[in-house]
């Protein structure tokens, strides 16, 4: 679905250049759900909005077999509708759709994120995890394969850390490929395929949660869940 070749992304400085992401390579399989993990600066986000074209690569390539849509760690600066039947619409009619599929799609997609009931609702007024799955929504109501979250759980208080991770567990079962850029493994790694650390802009580990945590994770700076978990399946809030 994804394949990264030797990205490079530096951001010019007072005193020369910051290297962001230096030679980066991976791949994401279609249908998988993949955690990022990594420190605050260590490039997740950068590399990320890289695959969704919101930045330029210095250097390397990009092959992305599907439409691919980010949800920022803060939700609400995606938010474009008054409420969230009007939010969720936006993509679909800036797509041109006929109305009816819009309507199907708005639908199903508010169904889907568990925000139907409340689709007249003022979207300024919904909660942390609600205001998330309201960004998820959009992406599903645009028939986007791919899902990206930027730290989905900064933020979110106890209830609001199991509605996403409800919400992403149907969207493993439905096949999506999800992507999710987190610090915080002991919230999610249970759902995931497969794991990738960067640490100061350099892929450091890509493999399986299960391997990945074998790593001395706290020398890049991760707490390793498993102090607090017995083992991998137990790293999900549920």
């Amino acid at each position: 679905m994804i394949k990264i070749k030797k990205i490079n992304k530096s951001f010019k400085t007072f005193d020369g250049k910051h290297h962001i992401l230096k030679d980066i390579s991976l791949e994401i399989k279609e249908s998988s759900v993949t955690v990022i993990a990594g420190e605050n600066g260590a490039g997740k986000s950068v590399l990320m909005s890289i695959i969704t074209g919101l930045e330029k690569a210095d250097s390397g390539n990009i092959e992305c077999n599907g439409k691919c849509g980010f949800v920022f760690q803060e939700a609400e600066t995606q938010i474009l509708g008054e409420t969230p039947e009007e939010d969720v619409t936006f993509g679909p009619k800036n797509l041109k759709w006929p109305e009816n599929k819009i309507k199907k799609s708005v639908e199903e997609a508010l169904k889907k994120s568990g925000l139907y009931e409340k689709k007249d609702y003022p979207a300024r007024f919904l909660s942390g995890g609600e205001k998330r799955r309201l960004a998820i929504a959009c992406m599903l109501a645009m028939d986007l394969e791919i899902i990206i979250l930027d730290e989905p759980y900064a933020n979110l208080d106890y209830n609001g850390i199991k509605q996403v991770n409800q919400l992403l567990k149907e969207l493993k079962q439905d096949k999506k490929t999800i992507i999710i850029l987190t610090h915080e493994l002991e919230k999610c790694l249970a759902l995931a395929d497969s794991m990738i650390v960067l640490y100061k802009g350099e892929k450091v580990f890509d493999g399986t949660p299960h391997n990945g945590l074998k790593e001395n994770l706290e020398k890049w700076n991760i707490r390793n869940p498993l102090v607090s978990y017995k083992k991998v399946s137990d790293l999900i809030w549920q």
